[in-house]
């Protein structure tokens, strides 16, 4: 039986990159097994498979009935349908543990690194098995996107030492200069519906027994979004409200400037100063230095919540 590998909902482009490169690898020891996403793939990602020509994922939303390793998560809030009605064969993230449980051992790869990719190149290493090239692009631009091109909090040395073999693999020269080539890309926003917008990469969340949604979109520049603000905190007020949410937060990242705006609608917007230390103005707060939702939102909104 063929095995699924599948990141969570929203997909970015570590999502997807990690589900073919895992994909691949699996094949390779032994575990029939195909890539999969939970919807379509972003612009970002469009570039990045397009530049390696490599096709997109099949979608697959529901678990019922199949096999599946999941990438890049381990929250049943992010992971697929009936998700207890599968079989999970083995995890591989570098978030927090989630609430993901199974009945049986199985694999788990979670490693504290900017991406999930660093962590997969590192499963090619230990099982012995060769990168091919265009995976190896793949991989090394999953690298790129989830550490903002090194600039994240959550970057280690082993994600700059994935990159680089990763790189020269795939014959990649100037990371920097296609780092800043995907973020041109994940930038564009003309002529994208502003929920589109909105759920680019964005995460549901529990927190203290209450639901959370927290989005970002990343940009070379902040201006870019200057057209399209208003709309975003309206549509994350309709969000909030069609969803039964406590809170939806949107992140607004600069990453030239290296901080965030951050949108929110919330039902107690005093979380936001509890979590953060800074009251917002209205419906929005800078948050200098901020990049990551994964190291700097999530655990401050957690302790937040928890207060």
């Amino acid at each position: 039986m063929t095995a699924f590998v599948v990141g969570h909902k929203s997909p970015d482009t570590d999502s997807v990159c990690a589900s073919i490169a895992l994909a691949d690898l699996k094949s390779k020891i032994g575990v029939e097994a195909k890539p999969a996403v939970q919807g379509e793939i972003n612009p970002e990602s469009r570039f990045v498979l397009d530049k390696f020509g490599l096709d997109a994922p099949e979608i697959l939303t529901d678990g019922a009935g199949k096999q599946v390793f999941l990438v890049d998560h381990s929250d049943l809030a992010q992971s697929l349908d009936n998700l207890d009605k599968d079989k999970i064969l083995g995890i591989v993230d570098h978030h927090k543990v989630g609430d993901v449980t199974t009945p049986n051992p199985i694999w788990v790869w979670t490693w504290p690194v900017g991406c999930t990719c660093t962590v997969i190149k590192n499963m090619y290493d230990f099982f012995k098995v060769e990168i091919p090239k265009n995976i190896a692009g793949i991989m090394t631009c999953s690298i790129l996107s989830d550490t903002v091109i090194f600039k994240s909090a959550t970057c280690t040395e082993q994600d700059r030492e994935a990159a680089t073999a990763l790189a020269r693999i795939a014959g990649l020269d100037d990371l920097q200069a296609l780092g800043i080539e995907m973020f041109k890309v994940k930038s564009a926003i003309e002529g994208t519906p502003v929920r589109e917008l909105v759920k680019r990469d964005y995460k549901d969340f529990d927190m203290s027994g209450k639901k959370v949604g927290i989005g970002q979109l990343e940009v070379v520049d902040l201006s870019l979004l200057d057209a399209v603000k208003e709309d975003l905190a309206r549509d994350i007020q309709a969000l909030k409200n069609e969803g039964s949410y406590h809170s939806v937060f949107l992140l607004l990242t600069d990453i030239m400037k290296e901080g965030s705006e951050m949108l929110l609608v919330s039902d107690d917007p005093s979380v936001v100063e509890k979590s953060f230390g800074k009251a917002p103005q209205g419906d929005r707060v800078w948050l200098d230095k901020v990049m990551s939702r994964k190291k700097q939102v999530v655990p401050n909104f957690e302790k937040g919540f928890a207060a």
